[in-house]
């Protein structure tokens, strides 16, 4: 029966694979929204919840026992584990306060690179809550106080399907700070939209914490390192970077050259060379890396591919160097720093947990009654 199936696929339904493909495509969405939909439902649910009770705190007057007597009323009708007791109806209570144009988070908009590209044209700038869930938002809440780096991790998390706990991570390595600050001639080079976006795809610096690192570690002990560490490594690189290899081989005129490490970021549709220098940063750096450049465009690219991108990342690096390198240039290039502080370990094992959030939350609460 099976034979004959795909037999008849082949034959009498030729078009079947595309046509079977297609729907299963469509289930998948299908699911997508269903999860994205109930979890719409859940914050709005939380936030009409919190807005009741700031209403009723603020309207008629009543104090915090209100919601000590609401959290025994509703554990009564829907059970203690339901997501009603006092510390989760304080969060709510937050979580409304925190952001009254529920369901976005509306702030007027900056010229700066983390929310360039939602909207760089109007007045203000409106952040989809619903593309995180509560234990994200309650995480935010309680770490981020300012409501441009909140939208920022807000948009990343959504964008790179972080974890609550990797989220936390990418705030405790202070990635708001370090996002689109490398050294790079791309407005100079790319045109736009593609030099905004490049700006914001390269940091400053680059934390390669999750490393194992000694002082005297030169270029090739870093490269084996991240690429046996490669989900830390992409993790960290940012969303869009694919790794394609670790002394990469060029032949150019007769002679062997190596590249440090060569990837191809899915965003930009072009090669990303990365020259590692366990240095500080020297000019003659930013001619070897135009090199190769130039020789991954004529060798690598392909017709389809957009000019090939270089990226030096250095110990530590002199800015006003950095930027007389880079004058002249005309391929694109960014200059970034590293560091090796051993730091992801410790951040993970100082994570809060959510019962320890929801508690900072509620004595935050408590302090503004």
């Amino acid at each position: 029966m099976t034979k004959e199936i795909m037999k008849n696929e082949l034959t009498d339904f030729p078009d079947y694979a595309v046509w079977k493909n297609e729907i299963i495509q469509q289930i998948h969405t299908r699911q997508l929204r269903t999860v994205l939909n109930v979890n719409a439902d859940t914050l709005q649910n939380y936030w009409e919840i919190g807005n009741q009770i700031l209403q009723a705190q603020t309207e008629k007057g009543w104090g915090s026992h209100v919601i000590d007597l609401l959290s025994a009323d509703l554990e009564k009708e829907f059970g203690k584990n339901n997501g009603y007791s006092v510390r989760n109806l304080r969060t709510m209570k937050v979580f409304a306060r925190e952001y009254p144009d529920f369901p976005v988070l509306k702030i007027p908009a900056i010229r700066q690179v983390p929310l360039a590209e939602l909207n760089a044209v109007s007045q203000f700038v409106q952040i989809p809550l619903a593309q995180i869930t509560w234990y994200h938002h309650i995480s935010l809440i309680a770490k981020v106080k300012d409501l441009h780096e909140r939208a920022f991790y807000i948009t990343e998390t959504a964008q790179n399907g972080w974890s609550r706990d990797v989220m936390l991570m990418q705030v405790e390595s202070n990635l708001y700070e370090r996002a689109g600050k490398s050294i790079n001639n791309f407005p100079q080079t790319l045109p736009s939209p593609q030099s905004d976006l490049a700006v914001a795809v390269f940091k400053d610096p680059y934390n390669f914490g999750f490393l194992e690192m000694s002082e005297r570690q030169n270029e090739l002990d870093i490269e084996k390192q991240l690429t046996t560490r490669i989900n830390d490594f992409l993790l960290e690189m940012g969303k869009g970077f694919a790794y394609v290899g670790r002394q990469y081989h060029l032949a150019v005129d007769g002679d062997d050259y190596y590249i440090d490490l060569l990837m191809y970021h899915t965003r930009l549709h072009c090669y990303v060379v990365i020259e590692l220098k366990a240095v500080e940063f020297k000019p003659e750096f930013v001619s070897k890396l135009n090199f190769y450049i130039s020789a991954v465009d004529d060798l690598v690219k392909m017709p389809e591919d957009k000019p090939t991108i270089g990226l030096l990342l250095c110990r530590t690096k002199s800015k006003v160097k950095a930027e007389y390198a880079l004058r002249g240039i005309t391929q694109s290039l960014g200059i970034a720093e590293y560091e090796t502080i051993k730091i992801m370990e410790s951040v993970k094992s100082s994570l809060p947990s959510i019962e320890e959030i929801e508690k900072e939350l509620g004595e935050e609460d408590m302090k503004v009654m």
